[in-house]
């Protein structure tokens, strides 16, 4: 029996973990569930698969978790030394944590060893290099839980690299992929939230809107497999039936396709190096009738020129790119910015800010905290009329 953690148990990932996991109690025993601050959902979680551990990163929502649990087998703990705890145990733990939150527990995972599942996209994005070492010094396995790097990992024949000459990302192009920019000015929160193909949480789906989760998924599949970047293409697949593709000097070409839902890829993780069933119905190609293929548009989308450029320089700069693009998006959940600010407030971010390349998740956390404040000061500046981002 495997035992499993979960980091980030409430979110729509982690729900969606938690869906496959207790579809076969006899394969999967559950370790740890952490969650930021929902109890209710993280307590009815921990009391159906009986877990081990539950954890609340808000330490004050401790009383309230130990009164949801009382009469269980299930230890509770809260605060971020005690997610740290809880993700270093397990024989396959699921990173789903959103943003930087997520680095130092997914790298506690990383040095216990085991299988580390990587779902938020801050580990590879922002500590890439630092990851990976420390994957290599713990012997610990990383797999991807996103769609198309997922889709790429099933696809690449990793003993035999010289054979690949492209990946190819796929992207769906969000809800505005048939939108002009001057339409996009005027985007509101609920266009930008309503995904066509996916559900997710607001903060990707955003992402989503902008291409900028494409940008940032360019810099972890540099990351993931050993393709020059240059040769990590993106092309617009408005259908999300295949989910990404390799490409190999034979002129061959091998896809991945899958129905729109998180639990074929995290499936795949969770069995790997095995199979298991999901609930999902079979692909109905004739249904589908049709796939769609186009080139992303750069000035309408710029964030993926930010984040090829970013993954070019190296160094700090991916993650000054990941921080100034979370603060961004808050602000215009928070309805502070308009939605073509919010690569505007990125670019301005990594005009203004350089640091030296960071050696230790320590120096990571420091450049990420910084471009945080710097992103959230032009923003205020921008509200009061100091300044215009060039949007």
């Amino acid at each position: 029996m495997k035992t499993v953690s979960i980091l980030g148990a409430t979110g729509s990932v982690g729900t969606s973990t938690l869906d496959l996991v207790e579809r076969e109690p006899d394969r999967f025993r559950v370790r740890a569930l952490t969650a930021n601050g929902d109890v209710g959902k993280l307590a009815a979680a921990a009391r159906r698969t009986g877990a081990e551990l539950a954890v609340v990163a808000d330490e004050s929502c401790l009383p309230a978790l130990r009164d949801a649990l009382a009469g269980t087998v299930t230890q509770v703990a809260a605060g971020r030394q005690a997610i740290c705890d809880a993700a270093a145990g397990a024989d396959w733990t699921m990173g789903a944590i959103v943003g930087c939150a997520g680095l130092e527990p997914v790298m506690a995972a990383i040095r216990h060893g085991g299988t580390v599942v990587l779902a938020n996209k801050e580990p590879l994005v922002s500590a890439g290099e630092v990851i990976l070492a420390a994957a290599a010094r713990s012997g610990a396995t990383l797999l991807p839980a996103d769609s198309e790097h997922n889709a790429i990992y099933q696809c690449f024949d990793f003993a035999r690299p010289e054979g690949v000459r492209r990946i190819i990302l796929t992207a769906s192009g969000g809800p505005f992929r048939d939108w002009s920019r001057e339409q996009m000015a005027d985007v509101t929160v609920e266009q930008a939230v309503a995904h066509p193909n996916w559900s997710m949480g607001a903060k990707i789906s955003i992402d989503s809107a902008t291409m900028m989760n494409k940008g940032l998924e360019l810099i972890e599949a540099a990351r993931l497999f050993p393709v020059p970047h240059e040769r990590i293409e993106v092309v617009m697949h408005r259908q999300s039936v295949i989910h990404s593709m390799v490409d190999y000097v034979d002129g061959s070409m091998l896809a991945q396709l899958g129905p729109s839902d998180m639990r074929v890829p995290i499936a795949h993780t969770l069995a790997w190096p095995e199979r298991m069933a999901t609930p999902m119905a079979p692909l109905d190609l004739v249904a589908i009738g049709r796939l769609d293929f186009e080139a992303c548009d750069p000035v309408r989308f710029p964030a993926i020129k930010l984040a090829r450029d970013a993954l070019e320089a190296g160094g700090a700069r991916p993650a000054i790119l990941n921080a100034a693009n979370e603060i961004a998006v808050a602000a215009f959940l928070d309805r502070r910015i308009g939605f073509l600010e919010i690569a505007a407030i990125v670019a301005d971010t990594l005009d203004h800010y350089d640091p030296p390349a960071p050696e230790t998740l320590e120096a990571v956390l420091a450049i990420d905290g910084e471009a945080r404040r710097m992103a959230d000061e032009r923003i205020r500046d921008h509200a009061k009329g100091r300044v215009r981002v060039r949007a």
